[in-house]
């Protein structure tokens, strides 16, 4: 058989046929990976430690992410950064904030998914007090918080769902609160979680009410992951990952052993107080970030209190709302196009 000396040409073209086949063999976390920043609110929370654990996990970085996690103080600086372009995505921005941002200022902001829907609030006795149900708060003095506008009306949600009569006392924070109500001061506590988990684990307090127990606090989200317009016209597929990512996270929290003691360190709570605050206030579908449950509800609750000019419309919704849809197990890990995903109030 004649022997072919190969030519140049020939000799360039396996060079590209072995470059090709190369990049095909390499793996997602062996490829470039593309960088988001990420300012997440409440550092230590259960339901905004998605990132931090998801990153921990390697989960972000299959789908070819690094994060560049911040924790600001306020919650308001999460929105004006998003807005200005100085970070990619915003984790656990309140939804009316939101709401008040893009109907009052036209900001340019877009809804990617739920932060958190219901609420792991919880009211809360001394482990010596005479008050063993809900019915025996009627005429006591009930706590709610100054620095959480939110916990007020869970306290006037819970007289109404129960129909008791305490007297609400407003006090500066849940450590304040705690201290009056162990002194004797004050007869019902409010906190939320991980905070009270060691006294809980103690023994030292008992829990009296859940606010996700009420469904007009269940049926609403509450806190919602943001981006800017501009960021999702150039940045589209890096936060379909992102979204990928988060998903797969949530479901790595409640499916693997190693979850609560992650967070548990990342916290800085014991293991013990983290797996019971994930299961007993944080069902899994409160982190589920594919749907804005009660948007229609909220607006109309914001138009009514002034914080809004009027309610959303359905167009204006749909216009908030762009959630990336879910990926399917065997889907690549760049993404697909955009959803809109709001869900009325339930009867």
């Amino acid at each position: 058989m004649r022997h072919v000396k190969p030519t140049q040409h020939m000799r360039s073209l396996g060079y590209v046929i072995a470059a090709v086949a190369a990049l095909s063999a390499m793996t997602p976390e062996a490829m470039a990976e593309d960088s988001l920043k990420v300012a997440v609110d409440q550092r230590g929370a259960w339901e905004t430690a998605v990132p931090e654990l998801g990153q921990q996990a390697g989960i972000f970085k299959k789908h070819g992410l690094t994060l560049d996690l911040t924790y600001p103080r306020a919650e308001s600086e999460i929105e004006t950064a998003v807005i200005s372009g100085s970070t990619d995505v915003g984790v656990g921005v309140g939804i009316v904030e939101v709401l008040r941002a893009y109907a009052t200022k036209e900001a340019p902001i877009r809804i990617m998914g739920a932060t958190m829907t219901g609420s792991a609030n919880y009211w809360y006795v001394a482990a010596s007090s005479p008050i063993k149900t809900i019915t025996d708060i009627s005429g006591r003095t009930i706590a709610y918080s100054k620095g959480d506008a939110s916990s007020q009306y869970d306290v006037f949600d819970l007289m109404q769902r129960y129909r008791v009569k305490p007297r609400p006392v407003l006090i500066a924070g849940a450590a304040a609160t705690f201290d009056q109500v162990m002194a004797g001061k004050i007869d019902v506590g409010w906190a939320t979680p991980p905070f009270g988990g060691d006294a809980l684990e103690q023994g030292r307090i008992r829990v009296l009410a859940k606010a996700n127990d009420i469904p007009k606090i269940h049926d609403k989200t509450v806190s919602v992951t943001i981006a800017s317009t501009d960021t999702l016209q150039k940045r589209k597929d890096v936060l379909d990952r992102f979204m990928q990512a988060y998903r797969e996270t949530i479901e790595w929290m409640y499916s693997d052993p190693a979850a609560p003691k992650t967070y548990a360190e990342f916290a800085g709570i014991p293991e013990e107080v983290a797996r019971r605050m994930r299961d007993e206030f944080f069902a899994k579908d409160m982190l589920s970030p594919n749907s804005i449950v009660g948007l229609s509800a909220t607006s109309k609750e914001a138009a009514k209190s002034k914080q809004i000019w009027a309610a959303l419309s359905r167009k204006q919704m749909a216009e908030l709302v762009q959630i990336p849809p879910p990926q399917r197990a065997n889907a690549s890990t760049k993404g697909g196009g955009w959803f809109r995903a709001f869900a009325p109030k339930s009867p």
